[in-house]
């Protein structure tokens, strides 16, 4: 196991606790990964329950997968690429899958991003994705939204990354002005990029003071990055639980939402032909597995990556089919 966090030069960074065995560090937040697997196991009461076990099949990679399977569900951090970084040969290998005919779509928690902004970084690392194949928790949960009676929605988000596809909420940014969360009606959690502590503070407050909805664009953690990992929306998301007592709405992986409307996109699929993969137990494979898909599991790339995974299978109990060396 991990035993410190490092800045992208290796060395050691000093980190103050953010709550759940989770730790910051200056600039971007890093996550020891056997702290932030602690992390997803204290807060399984909020995630499915689990619903089977699982063959834990060892193979090499996707292409071991592409006579059993019709249909693959990607992951993207962990799979696809790790920060901004394309991983070296899965554009070839998803790009061989789908000119065999497999359907492949990304279904990510990439909750930050605007849509297009996906769509060019995928193209940019090598990949051919049409926009309709990307589903993310960003997608789900705006679909929902578009449903409900508006609201004044308060919005932890990058403000510099513009308000494509939310223009036609009214979201307002949360700062450092309380008034901003008092005025709010219910809360969105899509990026926590530039979130702080100060601003954690005061939602908290707010949320004390007076309960309202909390609806959660990302339920992840943590998110793998090329030197450590990063705080996501998920974390401060269980500290708000925590802390003030309101359960949010989580949109994404593991939750069935997410898969619901990758099913809905597809059409019908046969769930014995169709794999869920990715590289985390918590949200990629026991998400497939809610949703009653057969799942694969990453091993060395991504939040398991220099870990024994088979530790974490016993700890946590979430068994994939399959386990994969690399994508």
């Amino acid at each position: 196991m991990a035993t410190g966090v490092t800045n992208s030069s290796g060395h050691s960074l000093g980190c103050r606790h953010l709550g759940m065995g989770l730790c910051q560090s200056p600039g971007r937040n890093h996550l020891i990964m056997h702290e932030a697997f602690a992390a997803y196991e204290a807060v399984r009461h909020r995630l499915p329950v689990l619903t089977r076990r699982a063959a834990c099949q060892k193979l090499p990679n996707l292409d071991a997968l592409a006579d059993d399977f019709d249909v693959f569900l990607l992951d993207a951090f962990g799979v696809l690429n790790i920060g901004e970084t394309a991983i070296e040969g899965v554009p070839e290998r998803v790009a061989r899958l789908q000119k065999a005919g497999k359907r492949i779509v990304v279904v990510s928690n990439a909750a930050g991003y605007p849509h297009s902004n996906l769509i060019k970084k995928y193209a940019r690392l090598g990949y051919d994705f049409a926009p309709e194949d990307v589903i993310t928790s960003r997608k789900t949960l705006l679909h929902t939204l578009r449903k409900e009676p508006p609201l004044r929605w308060g919005l932890m988000a990058n403000e510099s990354l513009g308000r494509e596809d939310i223009e036609a909420f009214d979201m307002t940014y949360l700062a450092e002005d309380s008034g901003q969360y008092d005025a709010a009606e219910a809360f969105v959690l899509l990026g926590s990029a530039v979130w702080t502590e100060a601003r954690q503070s005061l939602l908290e407050a707010s949320l004390r003071n007076e309960p309202r909805p909390v609806y959660v664009g990302n339920p992840d953690i943590v998110a793998p990055r090329e030197s450590g990992f990063s705080t996501e929306p998920g974390a401060f998301a269980h500290r708000l639980a925590d802390a003030t007592g309101v359960e949010p709405w989580f949109f994404g992986k593991p939750f069935t939402n997410i898969f619901d409307l990758t099913v809905a996109h597809l059409g019908e699929v046969d769930p014995a032909r169709t794999v869920m993969v990715g590289d985390s137990l918590h949200t990629d494979i026991l998400g497939g597995q809610a949703a009653g898909l057969k799942t694969a599991l990453i091993a060395n790339y991504g939040f398991l990556a220099g870990h024994d995974v088979s530790i974490s299978i016993a700890i946590s109990g979430i068994e994939p089919d399959f386990i994969l060396s690399r994508p």
